[in-house]
């Protein structure tokens, strides 16, 4: 069974640890609304980020490491970032965790899970950016 949790409103690291470690414990999860999900930290900041790893160049080499544009393939990345991918465990995590733009058909009815311990109410500063404007300013068309 597929848990579908709602990346509307919660944060991008917590939420990416969080569901790698349920992917590693086994779970089949799918993400909806991933361009909702939101990155603390001032617009200027986060995107200046972004760009610096998009830049072919940027850390001296021309061959990478590179981010992705979209956001559902931002997210993937993310949380592979934080499972070992190498290892069959992590393949076999990172093949369980699938990652959306808005809600597809096959999960529109089913409940959908959103997790306390990864929301931006927990955020104390109120500067943030949604992960769907990071990837239009990226150059990304989804």
């Amino acid at each position: 069974m597929v848990t579908v949790i709602n990346g509307d409103g919660h944060l991008l690291g917590r939420l990416a640890s969080l569901v790698a470690q349920r992917g590693l414990a086994g779970e089949e999860i799918a993400i909806v609304n991933v361009e909702k999900v939101v990155i603390s930290g001032s617009k200027a900041r986060v995107l200046a980020n972004y760009r610096h790893k998009r830049e072919r160049g940027a850390s001296g080499s021309h061959w990478g490491p590179f981010v992705p544009r979209r956001p559902d393939h931002l997210m993937k990345r993310t949380i592979r970032g934080m499972l070992p991918y190498k290892r069959p465990r992590g393949v076999e995590a990172m093949k369980a965790i699938k990652c959306y733009v808005g809600v597809p058909v096959e999960f529109a009815g089913k409940e959908m899970e959103v997790l306390e311990d990864a929301h931006m109410n927990r955020l104390n500063n109120p500067a943030f950016i949604t992960l769907g404007a990071v990837s239009t300013l990226l150059g990304a068309k989804f």
